[in-house]
């Protein structure tokens, strides 16, 4: 039971939730971008939020099942094809063995997540399968998946659905992401340690300015351009800890946003936090794509993120439900 790269893509890795617990040994989180596309993807296949998907960019992988899975795609909209047929987003599609998944097109987003029931055979490193690119460790051999990797996959109660002569069924039901990731809302932030250090008119260009990202941006930060910031006076600044989300102030006075793959200090002023909620919506945006930034109480963080929380349990209920009576139908 097995998943075979066909052709690598620009950057698939293995990722889950992430790895806590080591920041001070300077080990950061790794993990998902979207985990909002994480969790979406594997609820859709029955596995818990924690199970490991692959993350993949475009240009994307050419993939071969070897065996019958029940599969989802989740983020990213990269039109994904079956031999030629569609392969929907959001959706729980079976699968026959011996099927290849290429991705045609980038649609929409940055970063698509595939998920498979009962998931991936793979060896936790500090408590995680992610894929540590720094480091080497972690997901598959510690990089990104090549041309003839092949995953084991772990035993699954929904292969034997399909028929012999089927490739592919469309589950009847998809989950509606639109309210994980709202159209044309600011990327909302707390006001950072080092906030007050801006002027007057940073404080206001950081809320009225369109920040690009750029292409030097990567898993670890997104680097933007947009109105130069500036300090009331230069302070030496201390290394102190920062997080995913983490919006420092660089010398050019540019901002830059800490992403998963970040570093666990940094001796730039630190003024804002990106709220949890965001990071998701953040994380499905690109190169050359801008975004405004709004400040927001912690108030309004908390209660972003509990409201999304709160969401993605009625999808899980859901999905659970559907594909128990979905089994039960069969026996």
């Amino acid at each position: 039971m097995s998943l075979q790269i066909l052709k690598p893509g620009l950057l698939d890795t293995i990722q889950d939730e992430g790895r806590y617990g080591y920041s001070h040994l300077g080990i950061n989180h790794s993990g998902a971008m979207d985990r909002v596309g994480l969790a979406i993807a594997n609820y859709l296949v029955g596995n818990s939020a924690e199970e490991a998907v692959l993350e993949i960019h475009f240009p994307a992988p050419e993939i071969r099942l070897d065996t019958p899975v029940l599969l989802a795609l989740a983020g990213a909209n990269f039109s994904a094809e079956v031999d030629g047929v569609s392969l929907p987003l959001h959706t729980p599609v079976l699968l026959q063995a011996g099927v290849s998944i290429k991705f045609q097109k980038k649609l929409s987003g940055t970063r698509c997540y595939l998920a498979v029931g009962g998931g991936f055979v793979l060896e936790h490193w500090l408590g995680s399968c992610s894929t540590n690119l720094a480091t080497g460790a972690g997901g598959w051999k510690g990089r990104a998946l090549r041309a003839g990797d092949v995953l084991a996959l772990r035993q699954n109660t929904f292969g034997a659905q399909l028929g012999s002569d089927e490739k592919m069924r469309c589950l009847p039901w998809s989950a509606n992401v639109s309210d994980f990731y709202p159209a044309n809302q600011p990327i909302r932030f707390c006001p950072g340690p080092e906030y007050a250090w801006l002027d007057a008119e940073s404080k206001s260009n950081l809320e009225k300015t369109d920040w690009q990202i750029t292409a030097q941006s990567n898993r670890m930060g997104y680097r933007l351009k947009g109105a130069g910031l500036q300090q009331q006076h230069t302070t030496e600044l201390v290394s102190s800890a920062v997080t995913p989300g983490t919006i420092q102030l660089l010398p050019n006075g540019q901002p830059i946003i800490l992403m998963t793959d970040s570093q666990t200090t940094g001796g730039y002023p630190r003024i804002g936090q990106v709220i949890q909620a965001d990071l998701p919506q953040l994380a499905q945006l690109g190169a050359g794509q801008s975004f405004p930034l709004q400040a927001v109480s912690l108030d309004t963080a908390f209660a972003a993120l509990q409201e999304q929380t709160q969401l993605l349990r009625r999808l899980q209920t859901g999905c659970t439900l559907k594909l128990s009576a979905m089994l039960s139908t069969q026996h």
